[in-house]
This record gives C-alpha cells, sequence and structure tokens, in this order.
C-alpha cells in the first residue's frame, strides 16, 4: 500500500532529474516500509545485451534518495538530500527487467538519524540498495545519504 507522501512522488521526480524520463521506470512502490523501483531492460542495454552498469548504479543512488526523501516528508521535514559515497559491487549481469529494493533502516538508525537532524541540521543516513532481477541480485550498494534541512 504507497504512502500519502510516495503518491505522484515519480512524476514529480522525472521533472526534476529529465534522465529518468528514458530508464523505463515502472510504478514506484513505497509502503513504509520498503521501496521498490523497477526498470525495463531496453533503454538500459549495453552493447552486450545486459544491464549498462551505469544505469544500474543510477536506479540504486535514486533509489535510495528516494527511500530518504520520503522518510523525511513522513516526518514534515523538508530537507535538501543528496549521496555522500557509496560502495557498489555487480553480482550478476541483468538480463531483463530488473528493480531497485531498499528496505527502511532499524527503528533505532532511523530514530538516531532524525535525532540528530534536528539537533545539527544536517544528518547522515545508511542504506543498503539491491538491484534484483527475477529473485537473483544483480548489483549491491551500500550508500550514505546526507540530508540538510532547507533554511
Amino acid at each position: 500500500m504507497p504512502t500519502q507522501h510516495s503518491e505522484g512522488f515519480l512524476e514529480w521526480l522525472k521533472t526534476q532529474i529529465p534522465l529518468l524520463n528514458h530508464m523505463g521506470l515502472g510504478q514506484l512502490t513505497y509502503d513504509g516500509k520498503q521501496l521498490v523501483l523497477p526498470a525495463e531492460l531496453a533503454p538500459n542495454v549495453n552493447d552486450k545485451g545486459t544491464g549498462f552498469g551505469g544505469s544500474l548504479a543510477t536506479l540504486a543512488t535514486i533509489s535510495g534518495w528516494c527511500l530518504t526523501t520520503l522518510l523525511l516528508k513522513e516526518q514534515a521535514l523538508d530537507c535538501d538530500v543528496m549521496i555522500r559515497d557509496c560502495e557498489m559491487r555487480y553480482l550478476a549481469p541483468v538480463t531483463g527487467d530488473f528493480h531497485a529494493q531498499v528496505d527502511t533502516p532499524s527503528a533505532l538508525e532511523l530514530d538516531s538519524f532524525l535525532s540528530r537532524l534536528k539537533e545539527k541540521g544536517r544528518a547522515r543516513l545508511a542504506l543498503d540498495v539491491f538491484i534484483i532481477q527475477d529473485g537473483v541480485t544483480a548489483l549491491s550498494m551500500k550508500g550514505n545519504y546526507v540530508a540538510v534541512i532547507r533554511d
């Protein structure tokens, strides 16, 4: 079941990041516990007929950004969100349509992130994002996202 803040979120995001209009993205789903963002292989294919690594990295990065942003919207916090750093591992080729999946951090991690954000005006959130095709993890990403409260 989508949350109130995820309705129309991807459509808005596509107006902000034009690249996303060319990635064959499906409907973003976010239920407060997990975010899933599907993509078609065809617009993300490389010269070998498999998923282009840059497209997989883009989908993983934007999915973590989306989860962080939606978590903040749920708390009525107006923040700029950016990726600080990440580590990716390409584990298997993507040969068909695929999706990104990222789980909401534990309550303890989320509480710590939100407390620091409210206290300092900025905070870092570590997320694990996966690119999955037919149940097989093709890419794993450990990303650190930074939120900064807007003035």
